[in-house]
Formats: structure tokens, sequence, C-alpha cells
């Protein structure tokens, strides 16, 4: 007796509905808060793209006009929001988040991760792992078959950090990764002993650290350190979650490389593990090639590490 494969339609809806229960988009007000899953999403979008239209909002998620021109009224009319017209053109409104907006905004994130980190709990490591490159995947198929409008990019601009991005660099670090991988305190201590050694020991003839910016706010960082006199080594590539899909860690990379290649190095090194596969493909993109594979244990898990190389002569 043959049984036939499930009807992808009747598989899909009911995926739908376990997760809306799952992460409670089926309650009328969001992490138990006087605001709806639009109104904190929208919350969400202002505080990671300061200065974002209203425009930018609706083809970013897909809103009718009316619904977003409405939910904007109300936050602004509880103070959340602040709209400003550039000088340059006064039609224009972009919108910040208040100081009230960004308190709520933020006491809102934390009791998100809260959740979401309790969730995780329940698994192991290696299903933590598993699920995560299950949403990988459904994000990647749906993302390729959506026909969504596509957003023009904003100028990705590259720059030196200024004072106290060093710390940003640790703190980013330590909470993407423990959000996204469950990655505990060792890992962002790695991160401040790389930041603080290249502090301590610049050599800016043959070492750099950029800071990628997108709409004024820091999206994301790199660092080029020497290894030897002909070897350079690419370190902590970073993408804040709402700045990816902006080419930002390709931009990051390929100005290491430039810099590698006018400063004279031979070659360039870096060290990552292989369920970063966002990071990997610019890795690949940009011609690196894997050398090397090493199972570890850290950051309180098992993990497999990889050594990728280039040849720049």
């Amino acid at each position: 007796m043959t049984t036939s494969a499930p009807d992808p339609t009747t598989a899909v809806r009911r995926f739908n509905r376990f997760y809306t229960r799952q992460i409670g988009l089926l309650d009328e007000r969001l992490l138990d808060s006087p605001f709806s899953l639009a109104e904190v999403r929208l919350l969400y979008e202002v505080a990671h793209h300061a200065g974002i239209t209203a425009t930018e909002l609706r083809d970013i998620l897909a809103l009718d006009a009316g619904y977003l021109s409405r939910i904007l009224r109300g936050l602004r009319k509880q103070g959340l929001l602040a709209a400003r017209a550039p000088a340059a053109d006064r039609r224009r409104r972009l919108l910040t988040l208040t100081e009230r907006g960004r308190r709520t905004f933020d006491a809102l994130d934390a009791r998100s991760s809260e959740e979401v980190r309790a969730m995780l709990a329940r698994l192991s490591g290696t299903e933590r792992r598993e699920l995560v490159e299950a949403m990988h995947g459904i994000e990647g198929l749906l993302g390729k078959a959506a026909a969504e409008p596509e957003v023009v990019p904003s100028p990705v601009v590259l720059r030196e950090p200024r004072p106290g991005e060093m710390g940003w660099v640790v703190k980013r670090h330590g909470e993407l990764y423990a959000a996204e991988y469950g990655w505990n305190a060792e890992f962002e201590g790695l991160v401040a002993g790389v930041v603080g050694r290249f502090v301590a020991e610049l050599d800016s003839r043959v070492e750099r650290c950029w800071i990628a910016e997108l709409r004024g706010e820091p999206a994301g960082s790199v660092f080029l350190v020497k290894e030897s006199a002909t070897v350079a080594k690419l370190r902590l590539l970073l993408v804040e979650p709402w700045a990816r899909g902006h080419g930002v860690g390709t931009r990051l990379v390929d100005e290491c490389l430039r810099f590698a290649r006018a400063t004279g190095y031979a070659k360039v090194l870096l060290w990552t593990n292989d369920l970063l596969h966002a990071a990997r493909r610019i890795y690949q993109k940009a011609g690196f090639r894997l050398v090397e594979e090493r199972r570890h244990h850290s950051f309180g898990h098992d993990l497999v590490g990889q050594t990728w190389e280039l040849d720049l002569v």
C-alpha cells in the first residue's frame, strides 16, 4: 500500500497555525503590552532605521497606505514617534522614536528576547542549531519565491570607528550571537579580547577597523589585523539584522581586501564556524577557499570551526 505525499498547501497552513500560536501572534496585544503586532513591528523598523519615511515603511512591510497612516498617527499621538521635514525637501517626513518611544521599544525588545530565550532553553544545543538551520531554509526559499517590490537600499558608508564604538562592537556581538545561536558569555569575552588587543597594539599602517553606516546608524563592522609580514587576518565581521540584504557584509569584506592588497599582504586568513552560512557565502563570493575544519566545544556548544584563506598575489 502506498501513501501519497502530504499536500503542500495543507502542510504550510498547518505550520502557520502552529507557529502563530507558538509565538503568541493570536493574542490581541503582543508581549502582554498595549500594542498590536503591527504597532510593535513599526516601532522595530523605526528604531532600526532612524529617519525612515512612511513610504519606505509601506514598501518594507507591504502594508496598505491607509492602515499604515492610522497606525503611525496613533503612535505619534501617544508620544512614541516624531516626524521632521529635512531642509532639502519639506514634503518628506523622516520618522524617529522619541525618548519615550525608545524606552517603550527597548522594553518590548527585551521582553521578546526573553520569550525566545525561554523557548530555546527547552531545546538541546543540537536542536537549536537544527531549528535555526530550518528557519534559514524557510526564509531563503520563500524569500526567493516572494514577488515583493524591491526596496532600493540606502548607500552604505564605511568609516573609522568613533569613540565608544569599540564597546558597541563587543556588545552587539554578545547580544546577537546569544539571540541567534545561543552562545554564552565566553564568546563575548573572546570578542572583547580581540578588540582590546587591536586597540592596544594597533599599527594603522597595516591594520584597520571599519564601521558600516546605513541611514546614519552603525550597521556592521569588520577588522583586518596583522598575522605576519605577508599575512593578514579578517576578524569580527558583523552585520546588524535590520541591515541585512543591503550589501553591508560584502562592502566590509571588499574594503578589507582592497586595503590588504594596497598594503602589500600576500594572503588573508579568517576563522569562522560552519553554521554561519550568510558570512560563509560572502567569503566564498570574495574568493576565499576552505583549508581546514576542526570540531571544538566553545561558547557552550559543540561546533565545527573553519579556516578560510585567500591568496592576493
